[in-house]
């Protein structure tokens, strides 16, 4: 039996202060936190210390299993590039030592070349190298290009390099109108982690965006059949409960975060 690990993405409680998305995760019973670099930065600017962070994590007892996110790495040459990879460096480093074992990397929004995009990936891969933090691509189904499992699958593997993987996301496959199949044609070391979340049957699909996402369950996308391709290819790292609803962000963010968890399991654990 294949068992998933229940992850809290921080943007589903976004305005809470970090150590409070941490000690939240935890106490509704989260086994793991994708924490924000805007998160991190601003805890800091405030006077904290990142390794407070590294120690709430350890405290709780939580996976890092991302951080989010790494932009500039495909599209951007020149002094430009060097300039998005100090950043992209930053980040890494941030990682490392909140203990984060990947980055997400997002995808241009305009239209894009996919070979230079695979070649980018891979080199981005070995900069990862340096923090011991490997990037992980995600599609997003808004870009009007970059928006479907499939291209994602052909980045990935057009890259060469071992450490490749992808983000799968049911709101991105709905929203990108290339649906959830493509997850039984990929490897279980292919995906580093699944986000979670459902989409709406209206506004129509092609206008989509972020704040339009609804709680698992509550919308119109085939989420027993998305878990059940999951377990079918052996994947069991995390699900990762990705919202950005700024009415929930006005709740209080213990129960959105309690609700959203046992609605995630009643899908996941019933397949």
């Amino acid at each position: 039996m294949v068992n998933f690990i229940y992850s809290l993405n921080s943007s589903t409680i976004k305005p809470t202060p970090i150590l409070d998305k941490i000690r939240i995760a935890a106490k509704v019973g989260y086994k793991a936190i994708e924490l924000w670099h805007d998160d991190i930065d601003k805890y800091i600017a405030e006077g904290g210390q990142i390794q407070d962070i590294r120690k709430a994590v350890d405290d709780a007892g939580l996976l890092v299993p991302t951080t989010i996110f790494l932009k500039g790495w495909w599209d951007t040459e020149g002094d430009a590039y060097i300039e998005k990879m100090d950043e992209i460096k930053r980040r890494l480093a941030q990682a490392e030592i909140v203990g984060a074992t990947h980055a997400i990397a997002g995808p241009p929004q305009g239209e894009v070349d996919f070979s230079h995009g695979a070649k980018q990936y891979a080199k981005l891969l070995e900069v990862g190298k340096e923090f011991g933090v490997k990037p992980v691509f995600e599609y997003l189904g808004f870009a009007q290009q970059v928006n479907t499992i499939e291209i994602a699958k052909q980045i990935i593997e057009e890259s060469g390099h071992p450490d490749a993987s992808m983000v799968v996301d049911p709101f991105h496959c709905f929203r990108g109108g290339g649906g959830i199949d493509g997850i039984k044609d990929l490897k279980p070391e292919q995906i580093a982690i699944s986000h979670f979340n459902d989409a709406p049957d209206d506004p129509p699909r092609e206008t989509q965006h972020d704040p339009d996402r609804v709680m698992p369950g509550d919308g119109v996308i085939e989420l027993k059949n998305y878990c059940r391709y999951l377990k079918q290819i052996g994947y069991d790292r995390c699900l990762s409960l990705e919202l950005f609803r700024p009415d929930l962000w006005e709740q209080n963010p213990e129960e959105v975060a309690s609700t959203g968890l046992e609605k995630m399991m009643a899908i996941a654990e019933s397949v």
